[in-house]
């Protein structure tokens, strides 16, 4: 007689993510292209790793010095000390006050998993959570998951085709009180000094608690101070609030899946408190974080002539993009595209946004098999000398076609 399984009533999941991805894999067309890698990519199509990573990962294996006994809770206490002056500074007033802190995390949601849930323990006012889009499948579903109302918002004004300050500032205003404003791509808020001042304003009389997401930490501007400046204004203006800093991207050891919660308190003995309920979280999760690329990233940080190494692989990636990002909008010029493609170069980053309505994107998909997100915001790292003229020369068909159907219907 049969048994009955005791997974018998359990259905397939909802895919989450990837059927881009898996529908690019099984195409066989000779020149599909896919715009929509989370990671940076290489001229020859490879996930990019600094040059001084590959040295360290090398000589690390070899060190027969090393100790392989578990890592604390905490995590890696060198690395958290390390990370967190890359973040604010290594002369923030905060970190000599001893109210900057950070727990070592796992993955690229590790820091939202944990700082989720103590939010979700002791911050039961804050259970809506205001979000850009394309944070939703990294971050938002973590939020969904524990209960939180999850609201969308994007940056991106598809009428002025360009990135819009105003969008985030009417969010917070909308925003019910004690909401939690999680912000991730800085870069690309634009907000000027006093915008930030206004926004800032608004939260705290409606007392919201910032989340932010610093993931590529030197890839938008290509001086990591000025990426991350706008934390330390938080600071300055007496904010507490997490920051999720993932590590894995501007380095180039994505399988690694490294970062920091940190925290910023008001006082030392606040600090210590919320660290120790996120140690609580943290042992329940993962227990004991992966120590190998908190060891890589570590002897970078804490070595001068590593760091500068580092630093100027990160400007030759910076520039690399903004090259990218020249040629596509020339070869748009010349070949005639309509419209205006200065919204490409004006935005800082790996990712950007292309600029292209719903009707076109699918028509890059399905008759040119260039898989792009229906956000239309793109990874031009993944542009290359090998594949650039046939995604402009796609792009300008895709606009014309497009063109020619609002012709005819309105005929």
């Amino acid at each position: 007689m049969p048994t009955l399984s005791v997974f018998a009533d359990v259905p397939g999941a909802h895919k989450l993510e990837g059927s881009l991805l898996k529908s690019y894999k099984q195409d066989d067309h000779p020149n599909k292209t896919f715009l929509a890698y989370r990671v940076c990519m290489t001229e020859d199509g490879h996930p990019w790793v600094s040059p001084v990573v590959r040295k360290l990962r090398l000589q690390i294996s070899q060190d027969p010095s090393l100790n392989y006994e578990h890592m604390p809770v905490v995590g890696m206490k060198s690395f958290i000390q390390a990370s967190l002056e890359l973040l604010f500074g290594k002369h923030s007033q905060a970190i000599v006050e001893n109210r900057v802190g950070g727990v070592h995390t796992v993955g690229d949601n590790g820091a939202f998993q944990i700082g989720a849930r103590f939010l979700r323990t002791w911050c039961q006012d804050s259970r809506i959570v205001y979000i850009t889009s394309f944070q939703k499948e990294l971050y938002g579903l973590v939020f969904q998951d524990m209960g939180f109302t999850v609201h969308e918002h994007s940056f991106w004004n598809p009428k002025q085709m360009c990135t819009d300050p105003n969008i985030l500032i009417n969010v917070v205003k909308e925003a019910p009180c004690g909401s939690v404003l999680a912000i991730g791509n800085i870069a690309d808020c634009k907000l000027t000094q006093s915008q930030w001042k206004k926004l800032m304003c608004i939260m705290k009389s409606k007392k919201m608690f910032p989340f932010f997401d610093i993931s590529s930490q030197g890839f938008s501007s290509g001086n990591l101070n000025e990426d991350s400046r706008i934390l330390r204004y938080f600071v300055a203006q007496g904010f507490e609030f997490f920051c999720s800093q993932s590590l894995s991207k501007n380095f180039g050891i994505y399988d690694e899946g490294v970062g920091v919660l940190a925290v910023v308190a008001l006082s030392n003995q606040h600090l210590l408190c919320v660290l120790s309920q996120l140690m609580n979280f943290a042992h329940v999760l993962w227990l004991n974080p992966p120590t190998m690329g908190a060891r890589i990233i570590t002897s970078i940080l804490c070595n001068p002539a590593l760091q500068g190494e580092w630093k100027h692989s990160l400007k030759r990636v910076v520039e690399n993009i903004m090259l990218i990002k020249e040629k596509v909008k020339e070869k748009l010029r010349l070949l005639r595209t309509p419209g205006s493609w200065n919204h490409i170069t004006d935005q800082k980053g790996t990712h950007s946004y292309l600029g292209l309505n719903s009707q076109q994107l699918e028509y890059l998909v399905k008759k040119k098999h260039i898989y792009i997100p229906k956000n239309g915001r793109i990874n031009f790292t993944s542009i290359n000398a090998n594949n650039i003229d046939y995604i402009t020369q796609s792009i300008n068909e895709a606009v014309l076609f497009t063109m020619g159907s609002e012709k005819c219907l309105q005929k």
